[in-house]
């Protein structure tokens, strides 16, 4: 188990604290939403944990056969949904990997990707178009 504790700190800004680092996080409202889209939005560090536990995911796949992921990088953009409430609606997810990938290294990298513990938890609703790009 892990504990976090959010403080709301005023102005729609919050600070949470992981307890086993002591490591901080802070938010804030976006522009669209009252807030001044000074940190990332609640919302914002869902997309920042999926992309990230895409590439850490993988990387542990990775680690296991001896493939090297440096330099690996995911880009994520999430578009909001107004109806029947304010909700994310998606995630575009691009992961750039190696081009020297082998064909089998690439679909266990990519089977790795769509089983990644923040997708798997997400709403079936939530829409994640996952991509993969090798150069």
């Amino acid at each position: 188990m892990v504990k976090m504790t959010a403080v709301y700190k005023g102005n729609l800004h919050c600070e949470v604290t992981h307890e086993p680092s002591g490591s901080k996080i802070e938010t804030d409202a976006p522009r669209d939403n009252q807030g001044l889209g000074e940190r990332f939005s609640p919302t914002d560090l869902v997309g920042a944990a999926l992309a990230t536990c895409i590439l850490t995911t993988m990387d542990i796949v990775a680690r296991r056969d001896g493939i090297v992921m440096e330099g690996a990088r995911a880009e994520t953009e999430k578009e909001m949904a107004g109806a029947p409430f304010r909700r994310i609606g998606s995630f575009k997810v691009v992961v750039h990997l190696p081009a020297s990938l082998s064909p089998e290294q690439r679909r266990k990298l990519e089977s790795a990707a769509h089983h990644c513990p923040v997708h798997k938890s997400l709403h079936p609703d939530l829409v994640i178009s996952l991509q993969f790009t090798y150069a």
